[in-house]
């Protein structure tokens, strides 16, 4: 996923490494100046205003236009310029003004996906076919572009563009906007004013490094966009592996691409380049926004312009688009997720019921399974080695991610080495020491998880857990002549192979606001088979597989477009309600075995890996009752959260009144219930609208937390053709004053055809009574 950081540090360090000075010798940086919701809807009267404004600062019509980077004017009002601090400040003073910020630079955050979700492309009744495949629905990608003449994008078979779509397609650098444009990719756009003026220096364009058009060299956002809404594609390996016919979640649906990141230090992206994407997006007619695009820690309130995708999605969900991001790559530690504002659809990342053994036959003729993606010849029977160190610490030497080595010792040889680093980092960076040493295959024993980092060439890096790698090297030990054999990897698929949260996935709870549950949903993020630039790294012929949350949020995007194909007048909240309400938690396709959390150690998944659970489209389509919500929800957050009045104001473009009485945050209509701090007992209101058959009967069952007292009321709710919607209230109660941990349960209902399933999270806190008492 991409990674925020903070715009001054990252570019101190930049400037430093490429042109040899630091940024405080700039004159001016990037700021952003929001003005909330438009004062008028033409928007070259928009962008008058915001020219007239700038002009009054900084004595001139000419210079205002020089210093101008955007004009925001369709979603929302504000602009982009490179300002001073003194002429921020002076801004910052002017009525109309609701902050002045600087701008922030983001980062970077898939064959048998679907089949695994229940969607192959034959079954007449899954929600792929009872959707049209997504036919008519427009998705909007942000990231680094998309390499247009991947088969992944042909428009074969398409009808002709949605009338309502009011975007274009830019033609620049190597993109050809008649040639490379079609009825499957019907928008494409670039943004780099914000992410260039803070650098004072043009991109380099050379070499085919980067284009300015939207065209991809990354290869990321032409692999999110084909798995998100790519045209079916058969006869697809990755070397050979996971070999089948690929295809996005809604293959039908039509593509629009804003281009907002860059190929500089792996993906970088900047907040104002971001929030005029954003803007375009709203005005050109999209239906879903997928952005593998995030912050970092410590996150950034959602009123803060500086995170860009909190407050451009406001702007976008309050007109009807789902918008769709990543959970990031900071997992497993807890509070690591990111995108947490409630209007947002934040995604977790699983693995899927696929692997890749990999045998290592030892000379003593015992066979253990790794894992790798090592497409080679087969190594035959060589020397095995592991390093060792003189002194009082001989395994220092087969740390792998500082490995010292031997070339006389090593040369034709298998280096076994051990790393705590979760990170391709270890494994890239141990094998290019043991191939500089001329070895020919490396075995790496690291905590187990299922993200597999193949090495260039075909060079052998296979991935074993601790205990097997404890095992090998037992066996060097043991004989004067140790030997192994390395043969290439297979692909398995089905039953042997469950399920479970990917490691790397970012976890709960919500570090800004602790009530509100994220990550929402689940979906495969673990070796995603798709398109990417042949320019990328590890290209085989146009595909790649990758890893990351930035995966998995692409296929909930594309789910979201077949959901909206079957029902269109649904809002951003009923899709999430659907999505997270009807998840899996235990997987059925093996007698509904439960969903496993990577970590240290592997544990039992919680709504904090994985949401409402990993995404079940099918049920989706069909889920019986709906948590709705709509801006004066999310207005009600914003007062429980305690934000100023008047930039609520400005964010929702009408006068907000917070009430005298403190909203509670737990009463937002969100699927789920999240008490973070249970203090003897609470009672928390939801409801729940019917969208399945007009006369129904739900009764309640509870899945208690831990020494938590639930009840709900009433437990019985009856609709029929004049009650579509129905409010009821939870009342939870501990039974025990001492402070624990999260425990967790549910809350469903059932008419019998449909289980409508909501996560509970609570945790009792003792301590902060009595200093409440004191």
């Amino acid at each position: 996923m991409i990674k925020a950081t903070p715009v001054y540090a990252l570019l101190v360090n930049f400037l430093l490494l490429f042109y040899g000075q630091s940024s405080s010798e700039a004159a001016s940086n990037v700021h952003i100046v929001y003005l909330g919701e438009r004062q008028h809807h033409d928007p070259e009267l928009i962008t008058d205003s915001h020219h007239e404004m700038l002009a009054n600062i900084v004595g001139s019509k000419e210079l205002a236009s020089e210093l101008m980077v955007y004009s925001y004017r369709h979603g929302f009002s504000g602009f982009a310029a490179k300002l001073t601090e003194a002429q921020a400040k002076n801004l910052a003073e002017l009525p109309g003004v609701v902050r002045v910020i600087p701008n922030t630079l983001h980062k970077l955050q898939t064959t048998r996906s679907w089949d695994f979700l229940g969607l192959p492309a034959r079954s007449p009744a899954n929600a792929l076919q009872k959707s049209s495949m997504g036919d008519g629905v427009i998705v909007g990608v942000l990231d680094t572009g998309i390499w247009p003449e991947s088969k992944a994008f042909g428009d074969e078979g398409l009808g002709p563009i949605p009338s309502r779509w009011k975007g274009v397609c830019k033609s620049g650098g190597s993109f050809n906007a008649k040639d490379n444009c079609n009825k499957k990719v019907i928008g494409a756009y670039w943004y780099v004013d914000g992410f260039e003026a803070e650098y004072g220096e043009k991109l380099n364009t050379s070499g085919g490094l980067e284009f300015l058009s939207a065209r991809d060299a990354n290869g990321h956002g032409t692999h999110t966009a084909s798995t998100a809404a790519g045209a079916v594609v058969a006869n697809v390996s990755y070397k050979g592996l996971g070999h089948g016919t690929i295809r996005g979640g809604a293959p039908l649906a039509r593509l629009a691409i804003y281009k907002v990141c860059w190929n500089v230090l792996g993906g970088q992206c900047s907040s104002a380049d971001i929030l005029k994407a954003f803007d375009q997006a709203i005005h050109d007619g999209v239906d879903v926004l997928s952005i593998s695009i995030g912050a970092s820690i410590p996150l950034f309130s959602e009123i803060d312009e500086r995170d860009g995708i909190a407050t451009g999605s406001f702007h976008a969900v309050a007109r009807g688009i789902t918008v769709v991001c990543g959970a990031s790559n900071g997992g497993p530690s807890a509070q690591t997720v990111q995108n947490t504002a409630p209007w947002i659809l934040t995604v977790a990342a699983s693995t899927m019921d696929r692997a890749f053994p990999t045998p290592i036959t030892l000379g003593n003729n015992i066979t253990f399974l790794g894992e790798a993606t090592f497409a080679g010849k087969e190594i035959g029977f060589t020397g095995l080695v592991y390093p060792q160190a003189p002194g009082l610490d001989p395994n220092a030497a087969g740390v792998c991610e500082s490995l010292s080595l031997n070339d006389t010792l090593v040369n034709g040889k298998v280096v076994l080495c051990f790393t705590s680093m979760a990170r391709r980092a270890a494994v890239t960076t141990a094998a290019q020491a043991v191939r500089a040493a001329g070895g020919v295959g490396l075995i790496v024993a690291k905590n187990p998880n299922d993200a597999l980092y193949p090495c260039r060439g075909d060079f052998p890096c296979i991935e074993v857990d601790y205990e097997i790698g404890t095992r090998i090297l037992f066996y060097i030990r043991s004989t004067t002549s140790p030997a192994v054999k390395l043969s290439p990897s297979k692909t398995i698929v089905g039953k042997p192979v469950l399920p479970k949260v990917a490691y790397f996935s970012s976890r709960g709870p919500n570090s800004l606001a602790p009530a509100i549950l994220k990550p929402d949903i689940t979906a495969p993020g673990v070796n995603i088979l798709a398109a990417t630039s042949p320019l990328g790294s590890f290209n085989d012929g146009g595909y790649v597989m990758h890893s990351g949350t930035s995966m998995s949020t692409p296929h909930i995007a594309g789910i979201v477009a077949l959901i909206k194909a079957s029902h269109p007048d649904w809002s951003p909240a009923a899709i999430k309600s659907v999505l997270v309400t009807t998840a899996w938690q235990n997987y059925p396709a093996v007698r509904g075995h439960p969903i496993f959390a990577e970590g240290s150690p592997i544990k039992l998944a919680d709504p904090f890996d994985y949401g409402g659970g990993i995404v079940n489209p099918n049920g989706a389509i069909n889920p019986g009752l709906i948590y709705d919500m709509g801006t004066s929800d999310y207005v009600q957050y914003l007062c429980a959260m305690g934000y100023n009045g008047n930039s609520i104001s400005t964010l929702a473009g009408n006068s907000t009144v917070c009430p005298s009485k403190e909203a509670s945050i737990l009463d937002l209509n969100l699927p789920s219930i999240t008490i973070p701090h249970l203090r003897n007992s609470v009672t928390v209101s939801r409801r729940v609208k019917n969208v399945g058959n007009s006369t129904s009967i739900y009764r309640a069952t509870i899945v208690a937390p831990f020494g938590i007292d639930v009840s709900v009321n009433p437990n019985v709710l009856t609709f029929n053709g004049e009650t579509k919607e129905i409010g009821f209230s939870v009342r939870f109660r501990a039974n025990d004053m001492v402070n624990t941990g999260f425990y967790f349960g549910s809350l469903s209902w059932s008419d019998g055809l449909h289980i409508v399933k909501i996560p509970l999270s609570v945790r009792t806190e003792l301590l902060q009574l009595f200093i409440n008492q004191s």
